[in-house]
């Protein structure tokens, strides 16, 4: 019984490798360089301190060398830390063949302690320098990180880009198809001109150190603060997913050139709903004017104002966003995540913890909570009281059961008051971990938060999948249509809706059809993200009378255009790993009538 309900609730995939790809760090950089930056250009000589405070010059480093590997990283970048596991790899393919390898660490607000922390944590093998002022960044036109730039033994820049082209914006490749700094490599080693000599580079752009204005139309006190506080701290800040914090001015203003990429782009906030439909309570984007304000503000040069016109910080809560929870159940046992998977990616677990309620309970809020960030690439939980398995419901029958996931970006499970989930007595908690080892082996104990509704509910929220699982993708289709249906038998409330597929997933729609046949789109993804799992959780209950149809229709890219895609020249089925691919309209839902009281 158990087994059948496990590999049937293998439902839900989030955020390639380590959820990065949608936190908007990532770009191809297509712009030129700065010309002191341009291949073929000498760097003068330079030295800078380690973070031990010891002078490092670049001629000690090249002396009796064939190259010199210089690298511009940073601490908070998810790029360039996706990267260090390779750049160690690269050390050690290299260092024995007469390659110096070095890394400068240019931001304004990394200090030397953070940045030895992060190279013990990334288990850097090479001195990391300090450039203060970013004047050695500058010298050599270096604007994100990580950038690699490979030198003579006389200073002069031979290559100039990219690690690999594994990461871009908007997508991860399973592997890169071309290693650029290793390939230079290899061609210097043979005497030979380097072949590629300057890419296009994925990553943060580097915060260099300006002085702020004092006045400006807008001031990080009367109007930025507040922006940060309502639309971005709930990320980015400590312990979160946001890969930088963004409390305080000074976070604001060494991140301002990143802020202003990711949100003039529209990639920050994250929200991929297409405005012409629907209205939904969680909408992250940004409103024209606080966009206005906030770009302005960045333009004019990030003006403070003044001390007594900033807010108070803005109260997280502690621990768990729903609040104090009412139980908090763990997983049984500290589950051990290596450095690496395997060939074919780490397995799921699937792990039990039983709740010992003598009565049921009727859950308003949940949210699970990842013990270590870093690896967990999802959890999914669901309640399984033991009375029949979901095996042999089919694709439609799969959300049953389903409580709450976890994904970086997404919100916890709130109900509004009088709706709740039902925890049937001596029902067990089922938790779907999915970890994406990530070169430093870590320890994991996720849990999930309860908070039970103070009273019986007026309506029973349920989550039903619709879904269809016959298809078949063809190899090199750039649009194949799959669509799927499900009819309501009774009236309910449409709560939220949750599409589902894959890393060829391409847009998905949600329709509805009223009984007698009035038609009106719900929900319309027309650039689906598999890296940001969105629930769109309605403004407003829609009532829905029985008869009526919801139709979903997707599309999927399995062309080799789809940088995403694990394998062009493969058709693909159904699946729970992310080659292969599903297609699922999650809705939460609540029938009209009351629940039964016992």
């Amino acid at each position: 019984m158990r087994r059948a309900a496990l590999s049937t609730a293998s439902l839900l995939l989030f955020l390639a490798l380590l959820g990065l790809l949608g936190s908007g760090s990532f770009r191809a950089d297509t712009k030129a360089p700065p010309a002191e930056g341009k291949v073929g250009r000498t760097v003068g000589p330079f030295s800078l301190p380690d973070v031990s405070g010891k002078a490092v010059a670049l001629k000690a480093l090249s002396s009796g060398k064939k190259a010199v590997v210089v690298l511009f990283l940073g601490t908070e970048c998810p790029v360039n830390n996706a990267y260090s596991p390779r750049l160690a790899e690269l050390h050690k393919d290299y260092a024995g063949k007469d390659v110096a390898f070095v890394a400068i660490n240019a931001n304004c607000h990394d200090t030397a302690v953070r940045i030895a922390a992060h190279a013990k944590e990334h288990k850097l093998p090479f001195p990391v320098l300090k450039d203060a002022g970013n004047v050695v960044a500058d010298k050599f036109g270096a604007r994100r990180t990580p950038e690699a730039f490979v030198l003579d033994p006389a200073g002069k820049v031979i290559y100039q880009g990219r690690i690999d082209d594994q990461f871009g914006i908007g997508f991860m490749r399973k592997v890169p198809t071309r290693r650029d700094l290793a390939c230079a490599l290899d061609e210097v080693l043979a005497g030979k001109t380097v072949s590629v000599p300057a890419t296009p580079v994925a990553g943060c752009l580097i915060a260099r150190a300006r002085p702020a204005k004092e006045k400006g139309t807008y001031t990080y006190a009367k109007h930025v603060s507040r922006i940060l506080q309502n639309n971005c701290q709930e990320c980015h800040r400590p312990g979160q997913v946001g890969p930088m914090s963004l409390l305080t001015y000074d976070d604001a203003r060494s991140w301002s050139e990143m802020i202003q990429e990711v949100v003039s782009e529209r990639r920050m906030p994250p929200w991929h709903a297409d405005r012409k439909h629907g209205k939904f309570r969680n909408d992250r984007s940004l409103s024209k004017e606080d966009r206005e304000a906030l770009l302005t503000w960045i333009k004019e040069g990030c003006p403070r104002g003044e001390l007594e016109d900033e807010p108070a910080p803005k109260e997280h809560a502690k621990g768990w966003r729903i609040g104090k929870p009412d139980a908090v159940f763990e997983l049984p046992d500290e589950q051990e995540v290596p450095a690496k998977a395997g060939a074919r990616g780490m397995p799921y677990k699937y792990l039990v913890v039983r709740t010992r309620f003598a009565e049921d309970r009727w859950i308003q809020a949940a949210e699970a909570k990842p013990g270590a960030v870093a690896v967990v690439h999802h959890i999914i939980v669901y309640i399984f009281d033991g009375k029949k398995g979901l095996k042999g419901r089919g694709r439609d029958g799969i959300g049953d059961g389903l409580l709450v996931a976890y994904a970086p970006g997404d919100m916890p499970l709130v109900l509004r008051p009088g709706q709740a989930k039902k925890l049937p007595k001596g029902a067990a908690l089922v938790f779907q971990m999915h970890y994406t080892p990530n070169g430093v082996e870590h320890k994991d104990r996720s849990s999930v938060a309860l908070i039970f509704a103070k009273q019986p509910p007026k309506a029973e929220v349920r989550t039903r999948a619709i879904a269809q699982g016959r298809f078949l993708i063809p190899a090199g289709d750039a649009n194949y249509e799959v669509k799927s249906a499900t009819t309501f038998d009774k009236d309910v409330d449409l709560l939220s809706l949750m599409p589902h597929m894959h890393l060829r997933g391409k847009d998905f729609k949600y329709e509805v059809e009223h009984p007698g046949g009035r038609k009106e789109v719900l929900l319309s993804v027309p650039h689906y993200d598999f890296n940001w799992q969105s629930n769109y959780r309605l403004a407003t209950p829609l009532r829905l009378k029985a008869g009526t149809t919801i139709r979903c229709t997707a599309h999927f890219d399995n062309s080799a255009d789809n940088p995403n895609n694990p394998d062009p020249k493969t058709s693909v089925r159904w699946g729970d790993q992310t080659w292969h691919e599903m297609m699922i309209g999650f809705v939460d839902y609540a029938y009209v009538e009351a629940p039964a009281k016992k």
